[in-house]
């Protein structure tokens, strides 16, 4: 058994100088060393020897084991530094050539525009507040004089959860419900950033987009003083030479009600197609605060008004950056993005 012992380990080692590669090492170790290998095939028979012959075996078979690992070992480490060699050979680097540069993003356009819109108010002194986008019918529609049975619902076709809960149509909820946690402290001055949703899907209109709306409330606040903050926002976003003009309109929760225009910036008001030859361009609905929303706020309307607005960001932005399609914002195109 000594003597085919040693011929396993001699033949072992021929086949170690011959291995070429880490798989062949693997195959070879396996072969001789495994559970199933032919050294530990051998010493299974060990049990018939005889105890001084069976010591003196496996005595030697155990150097043979551990200088087989060594060889293995020190085979694997000459193959490794072989193929690096060879790999250093085949793929030069200079490494006096400059680095690769990694491409550096940037804000989205929304992102830009919607902290422009927060910046020039918080200027102004107005604080961000926000609100849950999943929200109740009463603070929704009916806190902001709008009940189940008002026509004014038919212009903002929702997406009900349930009879009481949709995901908000616009951000004015959040005014009730800063006026209900504030009242009836004063002044209530905020502004607030955020998602809405509305079943509306073209080049101009979008499920969800962002708005920004407004909200002053304290004692003796008027329409000039909602004039005064529009046209100030106004020449910070678009330029001091911007005009404003104010429309009469209608919103439920506002009374008296006014769409604000800026001259068009695109042809400076001379009328394009952008502004429909007209000079103009809408951006934002306004108005003073409804005495009904006053009152489910908390606060009384004999003793203060307030006056609020809302915008969205994405006309903002469209007017700002002259792009003549909303998809355009969530198409994630990256020769769109880089621009900004």
């Amino acid at each position: 058994m000594l003597a085919r012992l040693e011929q396993l380990f001699q033949n072992a080692k021929t086949r170690l100088g011959a291995a070429e590669d880490l798989e062949d090492l693997n195959q070879l170790r396996v072969k001789m060393l495994g559970r199933k290998g032919e050294i530990t095939l051998l010493l299974r028979g060990l049990k018939d020897l005889q105890a001084e012959e069976r010591a003196r075996v496996g005595k030697r078979a155990n150097e043979i084991k551990a200088q087989l690992e060594g060889l293995i070992q020190e085979r694997a480490e000459e193959l490794q530094q072989s193929q690096l060699e060879k790999r250093l050979k085949e793929e030069t680097i200079d490494v006096t050539l400059p680095g690769v540069p990694l491409p550096r993003g940037s804000k989205h356009p929304l992102t830009r525009i919607n902290e422009e819109i927060l910046q020039i108010f918080t200027g102004m002194g107005f604080s961000v507040a926000e609100g849950p986008e999943v929200e109740l019918d009463y603070y929704n529609f009916e806190a902001l004089n709008i009940p189940k049975d008002h026509s004014a619902r038919d212009m903002q076709d929702s997406f009900y959860i349930d009879e009481d809960v949709l995901l908000r149509t616009h951000t004015s909820p959040v005014q009730v419900r800063t006026m209900e946690k504030m009242a009836p402290r004063l002044p209530v001055k905020i502004v607030v950033p955020g998602k809405v949703y509305r079943r509306d899907d073209d080049a101009t209109h979008s499920p969800m987009f962002q708005q920004v709306e407004g909200l002053l409330i304290d004692r003796h606040i008027t329409f000039a003083d909602l004039k005064g903050t529009l046209m100030l926002f106004a020449q910070e976003m678009f330029g001091y030479n911007v005009r404003v003009r104010f429309r009469p309109s209608f919103f439920p929760f506002t009374e008296p009600s006014a769409e604000m225009d800026i001259s068009c910036v695109m042809c400076g008001g001379s009328g394009c197609r952008v502004c429909s030859h007209t000079g103009w361009l809408e951006i934002l609905g306004s108005g003073m605060v409804h005495p009904n929303v006053l009152r489910y706020g908390g606060y009384d309307p004999e003793q203060v008004t307030g006056f609020a607005f809302g915008m969205g960001v994405e006309r903002i932005a469209m007017l700002k950056y002259g792009i003549n399609d909303l998809r355009l914002f969530f198409d994630n195109d990256y020769r769109f993005l880089r621009q900004f």
